[in-house]
């Protein structure tokens, strides 16, 4: 019979690993909700890439129960601050998330229990928005429908298109050896879940282990969020365009991401110049449409202010079409690479 300290000695070891940037409004508590797994983690390393703030004040105020790295001047670029602290990595597993998330209390339990199928490479959690006024409503829309709907779809041809950056983890050795952080893209994410397709490395998607991130409060910060994502989403495509041609499920699936995104796009903005009468049906359709989907949304996540604002997501379509089709023409039509990191405001 095995005993507790043979169970404990064949755990895989777990690190959490968090590049921060003038975060001092909420890393205190993205820490402590580290600090407070059910099941513990080995490692709780944070990057801090050259706060000016009082960002590593807070976080001296953690002791020895975590790692802090401190570097001299202010990089620019999340990519290069993970991997110097993939560096200071050695633990069969490695958990990634964001200055400004939670992770729930049983995060890392739902994590190590998806790392007990060998075949299992990377694992994408599941992540809320924290409730704030109208556009972090209208946002939990989108989470709703894009991970209960199409990401749940994605997992059961093996081809989750994005594994959140904020709630992400990895085998450490072979994420080292065979996947690594570029520089050459805005959304890292997106470009190391390409890279594990790639390798055919099975990623599991694990809808109990919820991050809480805070997004973007006001129109500024959100379309300048939309252009990283976006613009983004682009660039990894043309990067890993080979990658799309060989595996049918990724064709399938970005062929469905952007065709559909450019047809709904252009629809909303060219349609009101052709058909006022047809444009006016559309819109009243979609916008009954996403008052039953905010319903839905609102019952789920037990916030009535989901419901209350989906009558303005239309709004946020529009917006959403113009930032997709202008980073298509800045990214594709353009080649204007962009790969400065934007930090929206905290609150």
């Amino acid at each position: 019979m095995q005993t507790i300290s043979e169970k404990n000695i064949a755990r895989p070891t777990i690190a959490i690993l968090i590049p921060c940037h003038n975060e001092e409004k909420m890393i205190a508590k993205c820490v402590a909700s580290c600090l407070s797994q059910t099941r513990p983690a080995d490692m709780v390393l944070v990057i801090d890439d050259g706060s000016g703030d009082n960002s590593v004040k807070i976080l001296e105020g953690f002791g020895n129960r975590i790692k802090v790295i401190k570097l001299p001047k202010n990089t620019g670029n999340k990519s290069y601050v993970q991997q110097i602290g993939l560096s200071q990595i050695n633990t069969d597993i490695f958990i990634s998330t964001d200055a400004d998330s939670i992770l729930d209390k049983h995060f890392v339990e739902y994590i190590e229990n998806s790392f007990t199928d060998p075949a299992v490479g990377a694992v994408a959690g599941y992540v809320m928005s924290t409730k704030h006024n109208w556009l972090t409503a209208l946002r939990e829309i989108e989470y709703f429908v894009g991970q209960e709907v199409h990401k749940t779809a994605q997992s059961h041809i093996n081809y989750l298109y994005v594994i959140p950056g904020c709630a992400s983890a990895f085998r450490t050795e072979n994420f080292k050896k065979n996947i690594a952080f570029d520089h050459d893209t805005i959304t890292e994410d997106l470009d190391f879940t390409y890279k594990l397709h790639l390798l055919k490395c099975r990623i599991a998607y694990q809808k109990k282990a919820v991050v809480w991130t805070q997004d973007p409060a006001d129109i500024k910060s959100y379309t300048n969020q939309l252009r990283r994502w976006y613009g983004g989403g682009w660039q990894n495509l043309l990067k890993h365009r080979q990658t799309a041609v060989a595996i049918p499920a990724c064709a399938f699936e970005l062929a469905l991401i952007h065709c559909e995104g450019m047809l709904f796009a252009m629809s909303m903005l060219i349609l009101p110049l052709i058909s006022i009468k047809t444009f006016g049906a559309i819109v009243a359709a979609y916008t009954l449409t996403m008052i039953i989907i905010g319903a839905i949304t609102s019952i789920s996540r037990k916030r009535l202010d989901v419901f209350l604002y989906s009558p303005l997501y239309l709004a946020i379509s529009a917006i959403n079409s113009y930032i997709f089709c202008e980073q298509f023409f800045v990214e594709v039509l353009r080649h204007e690479k962009n790969l400065e990191w934007f930090t929206p405001k905290r609150r």
